[in-house]
């Protein structure tokens, strides 16, 4: 599974899960206002979605939602409201909401789904990795920002997914959805194998063929290798050549995406 698509020449591509990612993914950090010693839902996001600054002061989730997706060129591709119930009814409509997780799609919360949504990174096995506003990692009822959050996949507060149309399909764990169409990239070069693979501490010449061009790109860490066996150390070394090309923060974080991988260009094994 991949957590996001691009063109062949490694570019973000506007309206795509990568470009929804990225976009939300750089609002990590920001906050909402404060009064009197509390947060005040007061932010930028409803005076910049057209048709919801009347929300301003209100729940905001569903509104950065919808912000994310008009600022990453996908507004079509997902309800512009500031309410989750709302959001999820649009997606049933379509035919595009599913009880599975999938990569760039909209997660809703509570009973209904009405209850808090955001937008889902990536997942595994037992957990989807969300960005969220109007929420915290402190444990209080009370959101004051945009965080990374981890969730269980089968909590029963996870509702179901709405799944945005994207230009070459979705990637979904929903066994009955279509699979998402390859991404295309440059002869000779290995194709990216997804960035579930990664965590699955595969064994591959692909492993050894990245590692090589990560020692190449003088990014590697290597004490003993590159090796076939994914480590520490490639995840390190791919670290480095993340931050190398620009990423910052938790952006380097050393797993492999569409993005970076077809800028590493990997020979093909």
């Amino acid at each position: 599974m991949k957590t996001a698509t691009s063109s062949s020449d490694g570019q973000i591509v506007e309206g795509d899960a990568g470009a929804v990612l990225l976009t939300a993914a750089g609002q990590v950090g920001v906050h909402e206002g404060r009064d009197h010693g509390h947060w005040n839902n007061i932010q930028r996001y409803s005076d910049e979605v057209p048709g919801l600054k009347w929300s301003q002061g209100q729940a905001w989730c569903a509104t950065f939602v919808s912000w994310v997706a008009m600022r990453a060129g996908s507004a079509s591709l997902f309800p512009r409201t500031a309410s989750c119930a709302t959001g999820v009814a649009w997606f049933r409509e379509r035919g595009r909401f599913s009880e599975y997780p999938a990569v760039g799609a909209q997660v809703f919360y509570g009973p209904g789904g009405s209850e808090h949504t955001g937008v889902v990174e990536r997942y595994d096995d037992t957990h989807i990795y969300t960005v969220e506003g109007n929420t915290n990692v402190n444990g209080s009822s009370e959101g004051d920002g945009v965080y990374r959050r981890v969730r269980e996949r089968r909590s029963i507060r996870v509702y179901g997914y709405g799944y945005p149309d994207y230009p070459g399909g979705i990637d979904s764990a929903d066994p009955s959805w279509p699979p998402p169409a390859p991404v295309p990239h440059p002869d000779g070069l290995e194709p990216f194998p997804g960035a579930q693979w990664f965590h699955t501490a595969p064994r591959s010449p692909v492993v050894t063929a990245m590692g090589r061009r990560l020692v190449a790109e003088g990014a590697a860490v290597y004490e003993d290798g590159p090796g076939p066996r994914w480590t520490d150390a490639d995840r390190r070394s791919y670290a480095n050549f993340q931050r190398k090309i620009g990423y910052r923060g938790s952006d380097a974080d050393g797993w492999p995406g569409p993005v970076s991988w077809t800028k590493l260009r990997v020979p093909r094994t």
